[in-house]
């Protein structure tokens, strides 16, 4: 906990919706206004996900008026009663004094309120905890997903920000290297797909501490610029990363920036408190309203696992999926939908038996013959009655070509988890493009036909050539159409 002294200022209003509620003061409550405020609490942490950040005494319109310490005491008690009522715990995350009209000091206090499992306790490694027994007692999960840095993995850093629908990126970046062509190419990545990103420079203790200086410059000086608009924000302190978390969360444009070792372990405690208290950066709206939509799977993974079977792995960006559901899966290779039934649910290694829009698991598909699968695949609800296309058009910008960009070219095209080959088959109203330039271009895939959703960002590559933008048209295609349609 930090204590930091504020001048008085208004900060934003208090947003309706979202995980933050401002109260002026919680003291002594009626029987009636503590039941009022627990169902505000509920909300709060409804949008959260289950967690929540109080301000207490700070006003509705974001003025930072404070509170004497035996109020504070007072209103931190009912702020406990409230968490104790829901399920919840309390843990306070800094306090602020404020400059106000007052001959006693007052001060704003910031409390992280979250749900917690029944039999909560610490959670880590110790006394040979699996990972197993750590996601079944933990209230919070973030999962972490190793990409690789390498340019000759290119393809597999696309497919991890594409098809993985992750919330945020972390760019690594090595405190004696600097910054390297790679590092400005996933950050160029993270833009395109817009990914909000942070930045943790690491193997501090390698470097002098002036070399540490310069390649924070670097990075400041390259979010500045023109392409990415970024707002650099340096964390050195606990309050900086409470803020940077807030304002992570609550604006796309600023960019934390960390710097630590973890050979020695020098500021790792700072970037554990930031994903501590980082709330979803969707909403729980956004996701109600994909909720309320038809079962959609994307097929990402393929395993086998012994007296389990046929697994796949991958995310629902759609609807709600439950043990026992009757599902299709593909496109196979001639444009069909085979039926399938989710046999059992696994989410953070542990059993689950309903998965919610934009949740990752695996699901295990019996006795399935895994050899009709592939990655780029969906599972979904047999009355969606899926379309599928060899043709499609998006409308894309040329971020880098060396020569022309023109009829008959091929590329990589990444779309969600859609990975494949395919040739430009006409550029709309040009002959060729050059880097910069937009157009609508119609694509063909060379090897099977794909699920996609006009919308639906789009990525593609060959070699030094780059392009993004959009699904703007599908020519869908019935089953059994697909091998005449390829050219089979």
């Amino acid at each position: 906990m930090d204590s930091t002294k504020f001048e008085p200022l208004k900060g934003s209003p208090e947003a309706e919706d979202g995980n933050i509620e401002y109260k002026l003061k919680l003291v002594n409550p009626s029987q009636y206004r503590f039941e009022h405020l627990v169902t505000q609490m509920k909300w709060r942490l409804q949008e959260g996900r289950g967690e929540a950040v109080y301000q207490i005494g700070v006003e509705d319109n974001g003025l930072l008026v404070g509170l004497a310490e035996e109020e504070m005491r007072a209103s931190l008690k009912t702020l406990h009663r409230m968490a104790e009522k829901v399920g919840a715990d309390i843990t306070v995350l800094r306090e602020r004094e404020v400059d106000y009209d007052s001959d006693t000091p007052r001060k704003i206090t910031e409390v992280l309120v979250r749900k917690v499992p029944d039999n909560q306790q610490v959670v880590n490694y110790s006394d040979s905890r699996t990972a197993e027994e750590i996601c079944e007692s933990s209230s919070k999960m973030i999962t972490f997903i190793d990409l690789a840095g390498h340019h000759k993995y290119l393809h597999t850093t696309i497919f991890g920000l594409t098809s993985y629908c992750p919330d945020c990126a972390l760019l690594l970046v090595s405190a004696n290297t600097g910054i390297a062509g790679t590092t400005r190419e996933h950050l160029g990545l993270a833009l395109a797909l817009k990914v909000p990103f942070f930045i943790v420079v690491s193997k501090i203790d390698l470097c002098a501490k002036t070399t540490v200086e310069r390649t924070v410059r670097q990075l400041e000086r390259v979010l500045k610029q023109p392409g990415c608009h970024k707002v650099p924000m340096l964390v050195t302190s606990e309050d900086d990363a409470v803020t940077a978390a807030q304002q992570f969360a609550q604006s796309p444009n600023v960019t934390p920036i960390f710097t630590l070792s973890s050979v020695s372990g020098e500021s790792l405690d700072l970037l554990k408190v930031f994903l501590n208290i980082l709330p979803p950066l969707t909403n729980s709206k956004e996701q109600e309203e994909l909720m309320q939509q038809l079962t959609e799977f994307q097929v990402d993974e393929i395993y086998t696992v012994p007296e389990v079977g046929t697994v796949v792995g991958g995310t629902l960006s759609s609807g709600i999926c439950r043990e026992g559901d009757q599902l299709v899966v593909g496109p196979t290779d001639d444009g069909c939908f085979l039926e399938l039934r989710v046999c059992s649910i696994q989410r953070n290694r542990s059993a689950c038996r309903v998965l919610r829009a934009g949740q990752a698991a695996t699901l295990a598909l019996g006795d399935f013959d895994r050899a009709l699968l592939r990655k780029g695949m969906v599972m979904v609800s047999p009355e969606m009655n899926p379309t599928i296309c060899s043709v499609f058009e998006a409308e894309i910008v040329l971020l880098f070509h060396a020569t022309t960009f023109r009829r008959g070219f091929q590329v990589t095209v990444h779309v969600g988890n859609v990975r494949q080959t395919a040739v430009v088959e006409k550029i709309h109203a040009k002959d060729k493009l050059r880097t910069g330039e937009k157009a609508v271009v119609r694509f063909r895939f060379l090897k099977h036909p794909e699920y996609l959703k006009v919308g639906a960002k789009l990525l593609f590559r060959e070699g030094v050539t780059k392009g993004i933008g959009h699904v703007t048209d599908v020519q869908a295609i019935a089953a059994g159409e697909a091998q005449a349609n390829m050219g089979f």
